[in-house]
């Protein structure tokens, strides 16, 4: 973000996309603004009740392009890219948690602990601001947020009935 203009860069969109999505009958489930390589990415994503469609995300992309030009929150180059959270959607923030208790989820930890595993595999039970705690086959657990990397919800694609064509 340019120096200046206050707040940091995923705050700043968040402040301009919000709005924007809640018009097009949207909300923003998470913005990321990374570095991969040389390029920068700013990835807004998008859920709306029945499931985010190419529409969703062209319309989306096209309403916040001229406010985010105007508003120049980003100092740098940026590709913006605008989709749904996915099936197997990370979980970051309080309402994301909220949003999936009693959803399997899979727990990615940065070391392995006093069990030596590094991951868990259960449902999403209770959550605060500390820890979670995971309903496995034959025990609860709770884990620190200090010790998690990555929590995602988990999709069973068994479940899809696909039919040949």
């Amino acid at each position: 973000m340019a120096k200046g203009k206050g707040g940091n860069t995923v705050a700043a969109v968040w402040e301009i996309a919000e709005p924007i999505a809640e018009e097009l009958g949207l909300v923003i489930w998470d913005i990321r603004f990374v570095k991969e390589g040389a390029d920068w990415f700013l990835r807004i994503f998008i859920e709306k009740e029945g499931g985010v469609g190419i529409t969703d995300c062209e319309n989306m992309s096209r309403a916040i392009d001229k406010p985010l030009d105007d508003a120049d929150p980003i100092e740098q180059s940026y590709c913006l890219e605008v989709s749904s959270p996915g099936l197997e959607r990370v979980l970051r923030k309080e309402e994301h948690f909220a949003a999936s208790i009693g959803s399997e989820i899979e727990v990615r930890l940065f070391a392995p602990d006093e069990n030596k595993k590094k991951s868990y595999t259960g449902t999403l039970s209770a959550y605060d601001e500390e820890s979670i705690t995971v309903d496995l086959a034959q025990e609860s657990i709770k884990i620190p947020m200090t010790k998690i990397s990555k929590v995602q919800t988990v999709f069973d694609f068994s479940t899809i009935n696909m039919k040949e064509s």
